[in-house]
């Protein structure tokens, strides 16, 4: 098919059948299952599990994609619709919830994307998400690491991420300049934050990296805490020694 790549979506569409099979066998799509796909592109990964599932939703930005997934003929039961992902919500999607998700995502709205599943919670099963191999790291990262940071501890406040496998770039048209990742979200059974509690946690969250190399007790002094919370976390500590979990006292 021949399109015209835009750079202002950060198209890469991926054109090797091996890892295609591979990312449909991660995925494992069930015949119950109802999929929300983000970006189909040209649709090559759409048209391998379409026909293995109940019911198959796709939102793409290029209206000339849209053109084109609505003319091939083993698409015809691909709901496909425009728009900017980030512009809808789940629920208010033509698709039966919950839904499972997957996505060849712009790597500079990955973030987005996953903040804005966090806030969906209860329309989604799991998603997988191809994404920049560094911000996998960084949403993987241990404790004490380098990638280790604000992103690692809100996301992983309420989603276990798992790095599946790497990609590298020769398997895309046009070629990205960085590896990228396959990563599967999971909803972790009980959240560590409350839904009222999730703006003062980013805050605190932020404070703390935001001056990543100083003690709590000074990145974290304009902050009032409990003198519980001061016995159980020690303020000489350093953020990016503190857990998700000890993260998440912090706003008890």
């Amino acid at each position: 098919m021949d399109h015209h790549f835009r750079k202002k979506w950060g198209q890469n569409f991926l054109v090797d059948k091996n890892l295609l099979d591979k990312i449909v066998s991660t995925v494992n799509p069930q015949a119950n299952d109802h999929i929300l796909e983000i970006g189909p592109g040209e649709g090559v990964l759409s048209e391998r599990i379409l026909p293995q599932v109940k019911e198959m939703l796709a939102v793409e930005i290029d209206p000339l994609l849209v053109d084109q997934l609505n003319k091939q003929k083993n698409l015809n039961e691909l709901n496909v619709i425009q728009g900017d992902i980030l512009h809808n919500n789940i629920r208010d999607l033509p698709i039966t919830k919950p839904v499972r998700v997957i996505g060849n995502i712009p790597y500079n709205i990955t973030s987005p994307i996953i903040f804005w599943l966090i806030e969906q919670l209860d329309y989604w099963d799991d998603a997988f998400v191809m994404t920049q191999k560094e911000v996998a790291q960084r949403l993987t990262a241990k404790v004490g690491t380098k990638a280790y940071g604000r992103l690692t501890i809100m996301v992983g406040a309420y989603l276990n991420v798992d790095y599946r496998f790497t990609i590298p770039p020769n398997v895309f048209i046009p070629k990205p300049k960085v590896d990228s990742a396959f990563i599967w979200l999971t909803k972790k059974k009980h959240p560590l934050i409350e839904d009222d509690n999730y703006i003062k946690f980013n805050k605190i969250v932020a404070a703390a990296f935001n001056q990543r190399r100083k003690m709590l007790r000074n990145s974290m002094k304009s902050w009032e805490f409990s003198k519980l919370i001061k016995e159980k976390i020690d303020f000489s500590r350093r953020p990016e020694s503190l857990s998700i979990e000890e993260f998440s006292l912090l706003v008890k």
